[in-house]
């Protein structure tokens, strides 16, 4: 039987983007209905993440133009991270696969057929790695692989150049539904899981229209995350380093007393000035540290919503595993 695909798309003020993206997404689900390759049920999920244009009511035009599209719209902005979870966990309930881009176009959606190919093989999870990130800013490009060589450098397991384009089977998404993380950071997550996985490589677009919205500070906060979600690294890095400085101290206080009895002054006001002011900000950024990760354990502990959707549109297109057997 021919498996259920659903395309999960988070949005967030997309209403210059989904025109021009949409029909794209529309025409590569056509295609691969009407080749065999999924089953009639297949769908597009849009997941509002709260956005305040038009985006919704773009979504809501589209449901009810397309029998083959669906939308969820968050009660707030909650992000990226968030909105993708609750396309997952929605799919989960009708798909036998997912694949999750982005809606700005740059993801190639000609590379979902070559995912497909990897799933019919058995695997379970096909992630999107970029291998070249051609339209993207020096800065862009350069703060990317940093973060990714951070990430391998502390330990955390992710795919490095691998946005949120990937594919996954429903036993997957169940797996995933078993992870019950309030800080979420997916790229790491899905390694976790487990099972069968490869990797397919696409070259990165233009984005199709629109301003992306996700800023520096957007980058550097799931950065953190997923350093911090993944990793206990830095504190190990502060317990070595607090380790060196002791030691560090305790030979200067030999050095001192030699130099004491060997009668030579020691003069060193600026010297001790600049250790001082060094030491001081050790400090700081190693309570910082170990802020976040106390940070961290305060929010998992509140065990808060990851998502809550104030809205569905096109509902009564979607239909449970089992339903229909036909193709």
């Amino acid at each position: 039987m021919k498996p259920v695909l659903y395309f999960v798309i988070p949005c967030y003020n997309e209403e210059e983007t989904l025109p021009v993206t949409f029909p794209v997404f529309l025409k590569k689900l056509m295609q691969l209905e009407q080749g065999g390759k999924i089953h009639r049920n297949s769908r597009i999920l849009f997941v509002d993440d709260g956005s305040t244009d038009k985006t919704w009511n773009l979504i809501q035009e589209y449901t009810k133009r397309e029998a083959c599209v669906a939308g969820l719209l968050q009660s707030r902005n909650r992000g990226q991270q968030s909105s993708i979870l609750a396309g997952l966990m929605e799919a989960l309930k009708y798909a036998d696969l997912a694949v999750t881009m982005d809606c700005d176009g740059q993801d190639d959606i000609e590379a979902v057929d070559r995912m497909l190919k990897e799933y019919e093989k058995g695997v379970d999870i096909v992630y999107g790695v970029r291998s070249d990130r051609g339209p993207d800013r020096f800065g862009k490009k350069a703060g990317a692989k940093l973060f990714y060589s951070v990430m391998h450098w502390m330990g955390a397991e992710t795919i490095a150049q691998h946005g949120e384009f990937r594919l996954v089977s429903a036993r997957v998404l169940k797996a995933l539904s078993d992870f019950k993380e309030v800080n979420l950071f997916l790229r790491g997550i899905f390694p976790l899981v487990g099972f069968k996985s490869t990797s397919i490589y696409y070259e990165r677009k233009e984005r199709a229209a629109g301003k992306t919205h996700y800023t520096l500070k957007k980058m550097l906060r799931l950065a953190a995350d997923g350093i911090t979600g993944f990793t206990i690294r830095p504190i190990r890095i502060i317990t070595f380093l607090g380790i060196g400085i002791s030691v560090f101290g305790f030979l200067s206080v030999i050095w001192a007393v030699l130099m004491y009895f060997l009668g030579r002054t020691v003069d060193g006001w600026a010297s001790m000035m600049c250790i001082t002011a060094f030491l001081g900000g050790i400090q700081l950024l190693s309570l910082g540290i170990i802020g976040e990760y106390i940070g961290k354990i305060y929010l998992e502990a509140k065990g808060r919503p990851r998502y809550i959707i104030a809205e569905k549109a096109g509902e009564e297109h979607l239909k449970k595993k089992g339903t229909d057997k036909s193709g």
